[in-house]
């Protein structure tokens, strides 16, 4: 039998009406062509064009017309505060870090090495398990990318 296809993606606010809902981490919603399977325990096959970054919210429009719903899941995360909260996400940017934006903290995955550089640099740190929902990288792509794009 072969598996529903979605090869068009809904963005935020320009769908409504969800079938079933489907649970992607950050990096798991940078995808082409991947199967899937709803937390309804349906699968399906996404098909795409072209590698798309995926924000919470979005959904994969199946050839029949269901809509799958893309919800960020839970991650190991670092949440980031201080006083000087500028200061440390430009050092976090300087590095190419996908970085969740907030008033008063900042989240990031997990990394050892970025946790020792903001420890000596004065963030206090504390681990934490929620959805990432990271800023989207420069000129319209979704993504940060390191020098190398």
């Amino acid at each position: 039998m072969e598996l529903p296809r979605c090869r068009d993606i809904r963005k935020t606010g320009k769908w409504s009406g969800a079938y079933d809902l489907v649970t992607l981490s950050y990096d798991d919603r940078f995808l082409r062509r991947k199967k899937l399977t709803t937390v309804h325990d349906e699968a399906f096959l996404v098909d795409l064009a072209h590698t798309t970054s995926l924000d919470h919210g979005d959904a994969f429009e199946l050839q029949d017309g269901r809509l799958i719903e893309c919800i960020a899941a839970e991650e190991e995360l670092l949440e980031i505060t201080g006083p000087d909260l500028t200061r440390l996400a430009w050092h976090i940017g300087n590095r190419h870090t996908p970085c969740q934006i907030e008033v008063h903290r900042l989240l990031i995955q997990r990394d050892h090495v970025i946790h020792g550089m903001l420890s000596k640099i004065g963030a206090s740190l504390r681990e934490v398990v929620e959805p990432f929902t990271p800023e989207g990288g420069a000129y319209g792509h979704g993504r940060t990318h390191g020098h190398a794009h």
